[in-house]
Order: C-alpha cells, then sequence, then structure tokens
C-alpha cells in the first residue's frame, strides 16, 4: 500500500511538471524539422562514408595493411570486414607496390577499390602505379577507360614518428594532370568528400590526417544523411572577416581557426578559408576574398619550396586579384627541413597558431 502511494504520487509530480513545461513552451514552439547536431569523430565519418558507399554499390571494396581482422591500424575500418566479409574487406601483405597494382587493375577491370595506405609516406613505394597506371589511363586511352579508385589514408606530420612518416603528399600529388587530391579537414568534409570520391569515375588522391582521426566536430542531421555529399573542387569559408585571407588545408585549418580568434580579441577579423580539394583548386574562391580583404597569408604543414602555397601564390600574382593586394603574400610552411624526432625540435617544424598571429601582423604592418 505505501509503494502504491509512493508510486502515485511520483505520477502526479510528474505530470504537474510537464504540465508546467507545456505552459512554458508550447507545442508550437518545437520544430520537427530544425536542424539538430552531434559530436561525430573524424574516424567515424570516414567509416560510415565507406559503409554506405559498399552497401550502395557492391562493386566497391576495400583492400590494405590491416584494414579487416584488426578493423585498421587507426579504427577507420572498425567492422566493415565483419559486415561484407573477405570479398570485398581485404588484408594484404606490407607491399604497397603490390596491393596498389591489384587495387589499379580491379578499377580497370570495372570495380571501385578503396586502397589504404597506412601511412601516406609509403606510398611512394606505389607511385608508379598511382601516377603511370591510375593517373595517365584515361587521357592515354582516349577517353575510353575510366580508373575510378580512390587512394586514401593518413598524409603529413603525426606525432614522434620521425622523418620517414612525416611528409606531406598535397604537392606531390597535385602536380599530376589525370589526379583529384583532396585533404580534408573536418568530419563533415571527410565524410562528404570521401562518398564524392568514392563515386568519381576519375582516381582520387585522399589525404587524411592521423592527428584528426579521434578529433570530434558538431555535424548536422543533413552531413549525417546517405544522401550527404561535398563537390570536389569546392573550398569552404569557415570563418567570414574583412582584413586579411587566411587559406589552409587539413589540419593547418584549425590552426588558422586558432590565429583568427586570438586575432579578433585584437580588432583583426581574419577570412579564414578551407581549401578541401587542392587539385582542382577553387581559384573563384580564393580571389574573390583576396579581392575583398586585400591581404593573404597561406599556411600549411608541408615544406616551403614548390608548395600549395607557392601555387596559391602564382595564382593570385597571374589573376586580376593581385591589383587587389596591399601587402605581398606571405606563406607560413613547414620547416624546410625532414622532420626530426626529437621531441623538443618537432613543434619547431610545424606552423602553431603564434606562427599565423605573426604573419598577420606582418602583413598588415601592426604590432
Amino acid at each position: 500500500m505505501v509503494l502504491s502511494c509512493t508510486l502515485l504520487g511520483k505520477l502526479k509530480f510528474t505530470a504537474s511538471k510537464a504540465n508546467g513545461l507545456l505552459k512554458a513552451f508550447p507545442l508550437a514552439s518545437f520544430s520537427t524539422t530544425s536542424q539538430r547536431s552531434a559530436q561525430v569523430m573524424v574516424r567515424d565519418a570516414l567509416n560510415s562514408a565507406m559503409d554506405e558507399e559498399m552497401e550502395k554499390d557492391e562493386r566497391v571494396f576495400l583492400l590494405g595493411e590491416e584494414v579487416a581482422m584488426y578493423d585498421g591500424a587507426y579504427k577507420v575500418s572498425r567492422g566493415l570486414w565483419k559486415k561484407y566479409g573477405d570479398k570485398r574487406v581485404i588484408d594484404t601483405p606490407i607491399t604497397e607496390i603490390g596491393f596498389a597494382g591489384i587495387a589499379v587493375g580491379a578499377a580497370l577491370a570495372g570495380l571501385r577499390p578503396v586502397c589504404e595506405f597506412m601511412t601516406f609516406n609509403f606510398s611512394m613505394q606505389a607511385i608508379d602505379h598511382i601516377i603511370n597506371s591510375a593517373a595517365k589511363t584515361f587521357y592515354m586511352s582516349a577517353g575510353k577507360i575510366n580508373v575510378p579508385i580512390v587512394f586514401r589514408g593518413p598524409n603529413g606530420a603525426a606525432s614522434g614518428v620521425a622523418a620517414q612518416h612525416s611528409q606531406c603528399f598535397a604537392a606531390w600529388y597535385a602536380n599530376c594532370p589525370g589526379l583529384k587530391v583532396i585533404s580534408p579537414y573536418s568530419s563533415e568534409d571527410c565524410r562528404g568528400l570521401l562518398k564524392s570520391a568514392i563515386r568519381d569515375p576519375d582516381p582520387v588522391v585522399f589525404l587524411e590526417n592521423e592527428l584528426m582521426y579521434g578529433v570530434p566536430f558538431e555535424v548536422s542531421d543533413e552531413v549525417m544523411s546517405k544522401d550527404f555529399v561535398l563537390p570536389i573542387g569546392k573550398a569552404k569559408i569557415e570563418k567570414v572577416g574583412q582584413h586579411i585571407t587566411l587559406i589552409a588545408h587539413s589540419k593547418a585549418v584549425g590552426t588558422c581557426l586558432d590565429a583568427a580568434k586570438e586575432l579578433s580579441a585584437s580588432g583583426i577579423e581574419c577570412e579564414v578559408i578551407n581549401l578541401r580539394t587542392i587539385r582542382p583548386l577553387d581559384e573563384q574562391c580564393i580571389l574573390e576574398s583576396v579581392m575583398k580583404t586585400h591581404h593573404l597569408v597561406t599556411v600549411e604543414q608541408g615544406w616551403p619550396q614548390c608548395g600549395i602555397g607557392s601555387e596559391i601564390c602564382a595564382r593570385v600574382i597571374e589573376s586580376p586579384a593581385f591589383d587587389y593586394l596591399d601587402a605581398p603574400v606571405v606563406r607560413v610552411t613547414g620547416a624546410d627541413v625532414p622532420m626530426p624526432y626529437t621531441k623538443s625540435l618537432e613543434p619547431l617544424t610545424i606552423p602553431l597558431s603564434q606562427d599565423v598571429v605573426m604573419a598577420v601582423k606582418k602583413v598588415l604592418n601592426v604590432q
């Protein structure tokens, strides 16, 4: 009897509380179509993109080192082997030249392989297949043979892995006609662009970042839709500003946003452009921003010589936007040295937010 009375009291209290909430927030004020947001890590965004494309098209398959039973070195392919089996998620020996060649051959035969390199540093073992076989075949066949393949994996500097695991290949692969080169920053970038890359009829080099895999980003319901894709070749303005343009890709976008936040406190509003795609480059977005702000700083973790920043500078100089510049362009890049292993030296080789702040103040000639 005591239990029944207690339960009845709780029910009355709950009903009273609910009525109070309804009076304070009438049902009419709640929208069933509003965009909600959720936290999604980069690795999960990549995983869901591959999962949905494999489910949608049985020609899509994944191969690489430890991608199957181990769920991937960075857990990007977690659960895919259990769902799709040995025929569509394939563990390979540690021989990039071998499995990249198999992947290109499969693409030539009409399949849509996703070829994962455990690190893009060792894509150099397979660069002959990527460039001479995948990138050039469409042109050399007079447009008769497509090579729908995605080469993906972590690119650039990680942490404590020294020179042979810390190169950025954005400039290397962007130099080659026949390839599309993508360098995403956020979970939205990774999900939308990987789906587009897998559907693309041409070879795509998809440069992820190892240090970003565990970073969560807010994404909307639209981004998590199975129909969500992002166009290859379109940049995104991450922050609108009027005093100076900051252009970056991959992890360096976050560096620019941190610098922009600090500079905003001093009254300097930076426009931050996330390139998303390195080839083709969204030249229109770049030029329009420069013509608005009259100042430009490029930021990248790669080496300075023949880098992405160098290409952007050349495009601006050769365009009408050059006449709008009120100061020379400044590039902020990685140091022109192989990555040191020493923990105290490593941060000195990669652009930090304070380096971007200094570059902006130099361009604007402020203290």
